[in-house]
This record gives structure tokens, sequence and C-alpha cells, in this order.
């Protein structure tokens, strides 16, 4: 096959041509202070409409890792508006070989999926994402840190979803929705937003962070941001096949760096100049 490339594994890319190389839409989120985390007045609200469940996780002290809910100051940053694509990772496939993700049927995303988030990559191949895309553009792109993350998804005033403190399937794309896989990024969008503008924060897929998961108070400069092989890292955001309990600004996973999972994406961020 002509024009064609290989891939880590040795196998022969099918030669669809990529997607010119370009920075992600970024939105600025200006430094501030916000509460970070699930407080008792977070959870009562959700007894109070999420009763079928809500009331069980309290019982069950599965709130206890986003608390205390407590106030954490961020200096400025820049988040995506939306998580990486498929088209945007295989032009980093087409150009590195790198080993495609986990679901991916061939050589190539499944069909019509181009403005899918990637999903199927782990911790160390968004790694190795972020270095050839920082090389390409030269800019200083990373993942955003846990406390960026919930910053980025629910704002200054500790609301429990992106666009406020009562679940609606129609803003998300969570098993409620029934889609039974992925959506085009910012699919939901206005109305699943959040205050900044970042689409899909809750539900389509989980994000790497680039923080471990450690117990609260969330303290910036404390290792949290440590390279630990055998380290778990935070995800956020909840996903396609997961339900409306997890699409929560607050709720946090601890995963190992080399985890591969068809829910699990991530989008980019930066320290602002």
């Amino acid at each position: 096959m002509t024009d064609s490339k290989l891939n880590a594994e040795g196998w022969e890319v099918a030669p669809r041509a990529p997607h010119k190389i370009k920075p992600s839409v970024l939105l600025e989120v200006p430094k501030g202070s916000f509460l970070m985390g699930t407080s008792d007045d977070n959870i009562k609200q959700l007894q109070l409409k999420e009763s079928d469940w809500a009331y069980e996780w309290s019982d069950n002290d599965l709130f206890v890792a986003e608390q205390p809910q407590h106030l954490i100051t961020l200096p400025a940053f820049e988040i995506a508006q939306y998580p990486v694509t498929n088209a945007e990772y295989y032009t980093f496939i087409w150009d590195l070989g790198h080993r495609i993700p986990r679901n991916w049927p061939g050589y190539t995303y499944p069909e019509g999926t181009d403005d899918h988030p990637v999903v199927g990559v782990s911790k160390l191949d968004v790694e190795a994402y972020i270095r050839w895309f920082n090389e390409k553009t030269e800019l200083n792109y990373r993942l955003p840190t846990e406390a960026e993350w919930e910053r980025a998804a629910r704002g200054e005033d500790g609301r429990i979803f992106p666009w406020g403190n009562t679940f609606d399937p129609w803003r998300c794309n969570t098993v409620e929705s029934d889609k039974k896989g992925t959506t085009p990024v910012g699919s939901y969008s206005p109305g699943g937003d959040s205050v900044c503008g970042a689409a899909d924060m809750v539900g389509n897929v989980w994000e790497w962070t680039q923080s471990l998961f450690m117990p609260y108070p969330y303290r910036p400069n404390t290792n949290r941001e440590e390279i630990k092989p055998n380290g778990r890292y935070v995800v956020r955001g909840g996903a396609w096949y997961y339900s409306r309990k997890l699409a929560r600004c607050a709720v946090r996973e601890g995963v190992l760096p080399n985890h591969l999972s068809p829910s699990m994406g991530f989008r980019l961020a930066r320290s602002s100049s």
C-alpha cells in the first residue's frame, strides 16, 4: 500500500490523509477562588432530588473522597473547549506510528466518528500525544490539574452540575441518555456547557488529569502532580455508560496510568502567560 505508515506494532496504517495540526480552542479561566468538593448541603440537595441513590451513597460513605468541601485559589489558566477528538489523535498516530487506541476497529477510527472524543488511551498515551503536540505547535500544553478541571466545570459557586444543581439528561451523555456510545464533542452545547464555556465536562468520557488521587483538602504544590509509574491518577466527569450519579463536577476516581477504557479520554490545558 503506497504512502502508508506503520504503527508501533509494525502494522500498516491506512493512508487516510490526516487533519492539519492546529491548537485547540482554549478558554480563559481567570485567577480566583472556588469551592472544591462536595458539601453536606450538596448531599442534602442530592438526597432531595436524587433519593434513589444519594441516601445509599451517604450511608456507605461514598461521598468521602469528595469531602470536605473547601475554598482554594488558583492562578489563571486556559482549558480546551472540547476533549481531543479521534481526528485530532489520528494525526498523532499517522505522524509517529504510536499504538492505536484500544477501541479502533483497524488502523484508524470508526467511520463517521471524526469529531467524537478519542477513548481507549492511557495516561502514558496522552503524555506522548502532548509531547508530540507541543513539538509541532511550539506551545506548552498539558493535562489540567484536578483543581483546574473542577474549577472549569463548576465555576466559583460550588454547583453540582456544570449548568446548576439539578440533573438534566438533555444536557449530557450518560446512560440515562441511552446513546450507547460517545457523541460528537459539543453535542450538548450550549445547554450543557459550564460557566466558562467548556463542553462535555460531565458525561461522554472520563477525562485524565495530571493529579494523583490523594485525600482532600486539595493543596496546590504538594506533590500532587508528580510522575509515579504506580500512582493512581484522578479522572473526572463520568461517561456515556455511567449513570448520572457520576456526572457531577465533584466526582473523582483514581486510575493507574496504563489503564485503557472505552470511556476514557482527555482534554488539554495550559498555564496562562
